[in-house]
């Protein structure tokens, strides 16, 4: 991780079989994450339905360290369009394995 940048992930108190790849692939490559319940929190609830058009988990951004909000605006979606693996530059929603980790090489956070 460098000094200028973490991730986040939104996730629901649930169990979600993406949230959990996703935490096993951060845990594999030792990258730490600020978790977000958006069950607990209306406003970043309605920031991912703004995001990814449903409530969709987990939804991961780059942000600037403490900060809750993409380092940059996401990439747009098709509306009606499902956010699943897209790349959207600094998000990525309920992502593959490999997906998730050539997003995070691109980012610096795997080498």
């Amino acid at each position: 991780m460098t000094a200028d940048k973490e991730l986040v992930m939104y996730v629901r108190n649930s169990y979600c079989p993406y949230v959990a790849k996703a935490r096993r692939v951060l845990e594999r490559h030792n990258i730490a994450c600020r978790e977000i319940p958006i069950d607990d929190d209306p406003v970043a609830e309605q920031r991912v339905v703004e995001w990814t058009g449903f409530k969709s988990v987990p939804t991961i951004i780059v942000a600037r360290p403490g900060e809750d909000l993409p380092i940059e605006p996401p990439a747009p979606l098709e509306p009606g369009a499902s956010p699943r693996n897209i790349d959207r530059g600094s998000m990525i929603t309920e992502p593959s394995e490999e997906g998730l980790i050539h997003w995070l090489r691109k980012h610096g956070f795997v080498e």
